[in-house]
């Protein structure tokens, strides 16, 4: 016998009145890779302080591929016509990066940059500086030998350091921690307070694991002190100063008041290693009484772990965004997951859009645009089944939709 769903409504859709409202909502986006306007002269490289367009080739999902409708939609939504970008970028010159937030909904972008510059700049763009450099001080060949991938981003921190260290004043690497420690990292960490970062960005994920075990400073201060200017420790050994750095880091983080943003889950490349970036490897990290002033943002929402990191929003220093889930996966099934967050701790909930250009035909506003479009419907999907099943009000809704667009993240960063 065929059973038939007349009149039944789509348990896969959003609620037109919800959706508007989420639409009308001007948004805090937590993660995106903004790139500047400029005309004359090369390129802006400094969105990524790894940017990920030169690795070795991956299967890139179905969402991401230029091929896809969704950048067809994305390029006639924010130009009418792909001739006119390029006119568009010379009509607003620096203001075209505000214009296409306007064009997304989005109020206020946190820019992952390594440094802010002109057309990316407050009070529309917000700056989350970058910091794994610091954490890698030492001869990184082994580490840079294991492929192709890392090889390029140890060359890109190694660079990275030097500018850090060059910033700071220092011409080499000092020869013990506590000199490191003093005259390069706190420095550039204040350094950037004081030049308006909001947080301090770790791609770690992409050079090793997310496990950073507790080290006392003794054990740090003789490794560091034996490998300074001279060949690379063994990996164990090294892996033990890279721990303690980063807590020591986190842990300044925490006194200036930036939050610490860490990449979680899946990562581009055919060499990512997916085991290392799964957040529940964080929660020791959470767990530290000494770094409990400090707010984690796991970036990404740990995809695809994204049901075990559910239960660290408990955690009273621990947030996440769903940047990248919004581009890569459709807004029904980015609902599912949404609503399961939603029903445990919703105040620790961030919008997001990963926005950034991905190719030569793929660029950072037709990414933000279908990520801004796909995670709001993803959101009043969520919204609408519970509203539907009677968990919440039509009223609490909005409120939600507020606190994961805007709200959350207001509150957070103190914007």
């Amino acid at each position: 016998m065929m059973l038939v769903a007349c009149g039944r409504p789509d348990r896969e859709a959003a609620d037109p009145a919800i959706l508007a409202e989420v639409n009308r909502i001007r948004a805090i986006d937590n993660h995106a890779h903004a790139v500047r306007i400029v005309l004359n002269g090369p390129p802006d490289r400094e969105f990524d302080a790894l940017p990920v367009d030169n690795l070795e080739p991956a299967s890139d999902p179905l969402n991401l591929r230029p091929t896809t409708p969704l950048f067809r939609q994305a390029t006639q939504a924010l130009y009418g016509d792909p001739s006119r970008k390029a006119q568009i970028q010379r009509q607003k010159a620096d203001a075209y990066p505000a214009w296409v937030l306007d064009q997304i909904g989005v109020d206020i972008m946190l820019a992952n940059r390594v440094a802010m510059g002109p057309s990316i700049q407050p009070p529309r763009f917000r700056w989350v500086a970058y910091i794994d450099a610091l954490m890698f001080p030492l001869d990184n060949s082994r580490l840079a030998a294991h492929n192709s991938d890392r090889k390029a981003f140890f060359a890109l921190e190694d660079a990275l350091r030097a500018r850090y260290l060059a910033e700071s004043g220092v011409k080499t690497l000092p020869p013990t921690l506590a000199e490191y420690l003093s005259r390069v990292v706190t420095p550039t960490l204040e350094r950037h307070k004081q030049g308006g970062a909001l947080a301090e960005k770790f791609e770690a994920a992409y050079l090793r694991s997310l496990q950073f075990d507790p080290v006392d400073r003794a054990t740090a201060e003789r490794i560091y002190s034996q490998s300074a200017g001279k060949t690379a420790p063994g990996e164990a050994e090294y892996k033990q100063l890279q721990d303690f750095l980063f807590r020591y880091i986190a842990a300044e983080c925490g006194r200036l008041g930036m939050a610490v943003h860490l990449h979680t889950g899946e990562g581009a490349g055919s060499y990512f290693d997916m085991g290392g970036s799964n957040p529940m490897l964080l929660e020791p990290v959470l767990n530290d009484p000494s770094l409990r002033k400090t707010r984690f943002v796991m970036i990404h929402g740990g995809w695809p772990f994204s049901r075990q990191i559910t239960a660290l929003l408990e955690k009273p220093n621990a947030y996440l965004d769903f940047s990248f889930q919004d581009l890569a996966l459709t807004p029904a099934t980015l609902a599912a997951t949404l609503r399961e967050w939603l029903e445990w701790v919703p105040e620790k909930i961030l919008f997001g859009t990963d926005a950034s250009p991905y190719s030569d035909q793929i660029g950072w506003e037709e990414t933000a645009w279908i990520a801004a479009r796909s995670g709001r419907e993803a959101l009043a999907i969520a919204l609408t089944g519970m509203t539907r099943d009677g968990e919440i009000s039509r009223d609490r809704a909005l409120e939600l939709a507020r606190m994961v667009l805007r709200e959350n993240a207001r509150k957070l960063y103190g914007l």
